[in-house]
C-alpha cells in the first residue's frame, strides 16, 4: 500500500511540530549568564519568561506555538479526508503548499527575516490552505 502524499506531509509536519521545541531549548540553555536579570524567576522550576530571552529565542518559542495553532486543524482535516477517500489534486497541492509555508514561517520567524508583513501573510496563506482542505471534506461527501 502506497502512502498518500497528504499523509506523508502530515507525518513530516508531525516531525516538525515534535522538533521545533529544540531551537528554543538550545537558546534558553546557551544564554549568557548576564543576559537574564536576577529578578527573573528560576527557569527550571517555572518555564522561563520568553521576554527575558534573546530575541531569536523568543521568536523560536512563538514559532513553535504558531505551528501548533495551525497543525491541529490541518491534521484533523487530512485524517478526515483520508477516512472519506477524499484526496484529490486540490488536497495534494494544498498539503504541499501548507508544508512549504509552515517551514518558511518557522525559519523566517526564528531567523527574523520574515518581518511584517511577510510573517502574517505566510501564516494567513497557511490558514487558507486549511480552509481549502476543509472545503474538500464537503465536496468529497
Amino acid at each position: 500500500m502506497e502512502l498518500p502524499t497528504e499523509l506523508g506531509i502530515l507525518t513530516c509536519l508531525c516531525i516538525l511540530a515534535a522538533s521545533l521545541w529544540m531551537p528554543y531549548i538550545i537558546g534558553v540553555n546557551t544564554a549568557p549568564e548576564d543576559s537574564i536579570p536576577p529578578e527573573a524567576p528560576d527557569g527550571f522550576t517555572r518555564p522561563p519568561d520568553p521576554s527575558y530571552q534573546r530575541p531569536w529565542v523568543h521568536r523560536a518559542y512563538r514559532a513553535h506555538l504558531n505551528l501548533l495553532e495551525q497543525f491541529l486543524p490541518f491534521a484533523v482535516i487530512v485524517l478526515v479526508l483520508d477516512r472519506m477517500g477524499g484526496f484529490n489534486a486540490v488536497t495534494y497541492w494544498s498539503c504541499i503548499a501548507f508544508l512549504g509555508l509552515r517551514v518558511a514561517h518557522a525559519v523566517g520567524y526564528i531567523t527574523g527575516w520574515a518581518k511584517f508583513p511577510a510573517r502574517p501573510i505566510i501564516f494567513t496563506l497557511g490558514w487558507i490552505c486549511v480552509l481549502v482542505l476543509a472545503s474538500q471534506v464537503f465536496f468529497a461527501g
